[in-house]
């Protein structure tokens, strides 16, 4: 994966920063169970872009199974950690500091992926926001891809944080040219809790 374009910094970079200058509580040091299971049935398939991968286990976790995997995320800490664990590891995992709200400057360096993996990046996003990445989404996920999004159940009318599969039905059938290949409940784990969550996977026609 060459000739990548360099992405603007985001103003929020610092924040993410502090969080991996410990270990955030969502860093569990393995993937989530959910993408394990995604794997075992077969459902990746390469080029696979991780999107939100702090440290970078879910995207190692992949590309130790044989795919080709590009991780971004807005936080230089994180993937500077997660390059370095990818060099101790020796595995081929690739990382980019990348804002994935501008998923569409991706496509003018060529990159398309047959999946998209989200470990509780969506559930994080304001409204406008996720229009603007299911946008981006669009333009990078190839006919036949798949995204999958796993993040904490909405607990309450009105708000935004989280997510229900109502929700992403809704907006990626807005988008056009999707359609939703797997919905269930299940959880996400904390290093210290676990939350009810969805996950759900969106097929792009």
């Amino acid at each position: 994966m060459s000739g990548r374009p360099s992405p603007r910094e985001p103003p929020v970079t610092h924040v993410y920063d502090a969080a991996y200058a410990g270990v955030p509580n969502w860093d569990i040091g393995r993937p989530q169970r959910a993408f394990v299971d995604l794997l075992d049935a077969g459902l990746v398939r390469s080029p696979v872009l991780d999107v939100g991968c702090g440290t970078g286990e879910l995207s190692l976790f992949l590309a130790r199974h044989g795919h080709d995997v590009l991780g971004v995320d807005l936080s230089p800490l994180a993937i500077r950690q997660a390059t370095e664990k990818a060099r101790w590891r020796r595995v081929a995992a690739q990382f980019l500091v990348w804002d994935a709200l501008d998923l569409s400057r991706l496509r003018t360096a060529d990159l398309s992926f047959q999946t998209v993996v989200d470990s509780a990046m969506f559930h994080i996003l304001g409204d406008r926001e996720r229009d603007r990445f299911v946008d981006g989404l669009g333009d990078v996920v190839r006919p036949g891809g798949l995204y999958c999004v796993l993040g904490d159940a909405r607990t309450a009318r009105g708000e935004i944080y989280g997510l229900t599969p109502d929700e992403l039905r809704a907006r990626f059938e807005d988008a056009g040219g999707w359609e939703v290949a797997f919905a269930f409940r299940t959880v996400f784990e904390r290093r210290w809790s676990s939350n009810p969550a969805y996950f759900v996977g969106l097929r792009r026609r």
